[in-house]
């Protein structure tokens, strides 16, 4: 292997013998994956139809039952390849405001707020908020708009969301092509999965504290301030976007329920004997145990019924989180006596298949963890984010610093991408807690309240599993992919 360094957070792994395109990194020699992540990557880059190269950002790790790293953004011609993205999409992240700061949110109202959000945004849960099936399928084609209208909600929040909350933007599509593409059933069970934030790795609700202005001028645009609260919802779109995603995709299906899911699915699915679906069962099949990647063509069938299915079930990402927030207003009005809309920095997917264009080519960006990140001149057209670019969110583990940050122009090298957190870390970075009350410990310690905590493998979410977000930080403004606005630290955090 041919690792050339550019600089100190570039180092490029070179094409040669099957490697067709080259991988860059853009970390430190302290972030670099181990092996078992650089080989990963390096199967990926032996596939035909990546384009230019494969980028591999601060937070790149192997996670357990995936084929491609976390913390990677491939681009492919005219092909899919569902295998390089979590069967998660629209897994993302929220910032929200609040009028609190240092002098009207004290300890007490802040413990006796998450005791009660402990209850109304629940961690593992059968039943959420249940919605008319009609409302699923309107957020289906639209995003978070129709739940916002179903609530009867100022839609306002709608500028704030990447894509104006919809990943078909203006391209629409009618109920007869969502059911020829996703089973009416993964719809049914959608109608009572909304509101709920997820067992899954480290979704989190966190109640966090600007520390630190680092840009006077974006903040002040941004409407954020030191000492004010901020809320960061971490989930995704439940288990409607893992019905749609497992559907399209050749993976072991890790829980009995969603084997039978799929198996009703495919049996009432009303496409079940055309030739398009009789060919994706035999290419799941054949593909499961491969070690080659499944490739889509995008012109084909099965090719436009799956960026239809990612889309449609990537809007439910959406619509969950501003689910969550709508919750956690009327918990705040029933704790606190104090109704309020709380607007939005911005909301972010970090698992995207998208068609963008790069180094003049129009190709797919498969974003696997990693963040959009476009600067001021592709923001063109929105009203407050061509000014100062693209909102980005850097949070790192449980207890230890996050930052909020402005994408920035000329990024190309990353497919104007950003790291969605600080990964995990090949070593332990700090005292590793021998058990949950060791762990309360040290974020006690740290000043930081963790609730519900309800899962034994909460432990693995404290911050000796993390990388240094400094240094994360560091090589993100050097290779110039954004410049921070505001440290935030962590107060409180809701997590399974």
């Amino acid at each position: 292997m041919n690792i050339k360094k550019i600089r100190d957070n570039l180092q490029v792994v070179e094409p040669e013998d099957e490697l067709k395109i080259p991988i860059k990194f853009h970390v430190s020699d302290d972030l670099m994956p181990d092996q078992k992540t650089i080989d990963q990557l390096l199967a990926v880059g032996k596939e035909p139809n990546i384009f230019h190269h494969i980028s591999a950002l601060s937070d790149v790790h192997h996670k357990k039952g995936r084929k491609n790293p976390s913390g990677t953004v491939v681009a492919v011609k005219n092909h899919f390849l569902p295998q390089l993205i979590d069967t998660a999409p629209n897994c993302g992240m929220r910032l929200i405001k609040t009028p609190f700061d240092s002098e009207n949110f004290s300890e007490e109202k802040i413990d006796k707020l998450f005791q009660a959000l402990v209850e109304t945004v629940p961690t593992k849960a059968y039943v959420g908020n249940y919605l008319p099936f009609q409302t699923i399928v309107d957020i289906s084609r639209r995003g978070s708009v129709a739940l916002l209208e179903y609530f009867n909600k100022d839609t306002g929040e709608i500028e704030n969301t990447m894509n104006q909350g919809s990943m078909f933007e203006n391209e629409i599509p009618d109920e007869k092509e969502l059911f020829s593409a996703i089973p009416k059933l993964f719809f049914q069970a959608g109608q009572f999965r909304l509101g709920i934030l997820g067992a899954a790795g480290n979704h989190f609700l966190d109640l966090m504290k600007i520390d630190e202005i680092l840009d006077d001028t974006i903040a002040q645009k941004w409407g954020v301030k030191k000492n004010q609260y901020l809320f960061m919802i971490h989930t995704g779109s439940g288990l409607f976007g893992q019905y749609a995603s497992y559907f399209y995709t050749p993976k072991i299906k890790e829980h009995f329920s969603q084997r039978l899911m799929l198996k009703i699915g495919q049996n009432s699915f009303p496409e079940k004997k055309s030739a398009w679906f009789q060919k994706l069962k035999n290419d799941l099949k054949e593909y499961k145990n491969k070690p080659d990647f499944y490739q889509i063509s995008a012109d084909s069938e099965i090719g436009k019924k799956f960026f239809l299915a990612h889309r449609a079930s990537a809007n439910h990402g959406f619509a969950n989180r501003a689910m969550i927030q709508i919750n956690i207003e009327k918990t705040i009005e029933k704790v606190l006596g104090e109704k309020l809309v709380l607007p939005l920095v911005y909301d972010m997917t970090h698992i995207s298949v998208t068609k963008e264009k790069y180094f003049g080519e129009e190709v797919f960006v498969h974003r696997n963890n990693t963040t959009r990140a476009w600067g001021p001149n592709k923001m063109k057209g929105t009203k407050l984010y061509e000014e100062t670019g693209e909102p980005v969110f850097l949070p790192s583990s449980m207890s230890t610093p996050a930052y909020l940050g402005a994408a920035l122009d000329g990024n190309e090298e990353t497919f104007s991408s950003s790291a969605h957190g600080t990964g995990r870390s090949k070593t332990a970075t700090s005292e590793v807690p021998k058990d949950k009350k060791a762990l309360l410990k040290k974020m006690a310690d740290r000043k930081v309240r963790l609730y519900n905590a309800a899962s034994a493998g909460v432990i693995q979410q404290d911050a000796s599993s993390y990388k240094d977000v400094e240094k994360a930080l560091q090589g993100i403004q050097e290779n110039g992919i954004m410049k921070p606005v505001a440290k935030i630290m962590p107060v409180a955090v809701l997590m399974y």
